[in-house]
């Protein structure tokens, strides 16, 4: 797990809809990385704010619908009389369920007059997140998925969006002096949607530019800041078909 994805349960804790199994890998990685209580400490400051200042409510009945239908879009959870599969869902799957849930309690929150602040301003922050959201509640939302030995990347896009979203795993370590860059490989040619780190080799990052039917997405590794003539000089470590 890295900082970003920490950030993300964190917010989830705060609002109190994490599910028990993301509930449990956030209290593994709180005690593994210390160092990120800051973020828990401010997300639960801003959720305690948010109670004390409002005053109880029953939301007007557009909210209420609102967030029944967004609920009602949300992949719904096995009967809990079945037994559960021994294997966690996979780490893209959860993102997006953990990014689904925070926006639908972010909804209830804001549509009756409540000011979400520093938490929407955690998500709103984070462009490849938003964008995420908003891929994977598009009627035309679309995913293709290649296995990379230690882990696997999945592209996510949808053409009435307008972006596209790489969330991948399991990526080699760089040297201080090196960065990942995406490309997108039409007619022959590579075409640079912009640079992005890893950490603990995950990694979520919106792709910069148009992507176009067909495209070929890849990732090269370049020298820091990208490369320098925009053309790749490496060959990819990775690349999907979105035809």
């Amino acid at each position: 797990m890295n900082e970003e994805e920490f950030r993300v349960l964190s917010a989830g804790f705060a609002l109190g809809s994490l599910s028990p199994d993301d509930a449990q890998t956030f209290r593994i990685a709180r005690e593994q990385h210390p160092e990120w209580e800051r973020n828990v400490e401010i997300d639960l400051d801003t959720a305690g704010r948010l109670g004390d200042a409002v005053v109880e409510q029953t939301p007007p009945p557009a909210v209420r619908d609102r967030l029944l239908a967004a609920i009602g879009d949300l992949p719904q959870e096995a009967n809990r009389d079945a037994p559960e599969p021994a294997q966690s869902a996979p780490p893209t799957r959860r993102w997006r369920r953990i990014a689904f849930a925070l926006a639908a309690s972010l909804a209830l929150l804001v549509g009756i007059g409540w000011g979400a602040g520093t938490l929407i301003d955690r998500l709103a922050a984070d462009p490849a997140m938003t964008a995420l959201t908003a891929i994977e509640a598009s009627d035309d939302a679309r995913e293709a998925t290649v296995d990379m030995g230690d882990g696997e990347a999945t592209l996510h896009w949808s053409e009435s969006v307008g972006d596209a979203v790489l969330v991948t795993d399991g990526l080699p370590v760089l040297r201080d002096d090196q960065t990942f860059e995406l490309w997108f490989v039409r007619d022959g040619a590579a075409i640079s949607a912009g640079t992005f780190a890893a950490r603990d080799g995950a990694a979520t990052a919106l792709l910069e530019g148009e992507m176009h039917a067909g495209d070929l997405i890849a990732v090269t590794v370049e020298p820091a800041g990208g490369a320098p003539d925009g053309v790749p000089t490496s060959d990819p470590i990775m690349a999907i078909e979105t035809a």
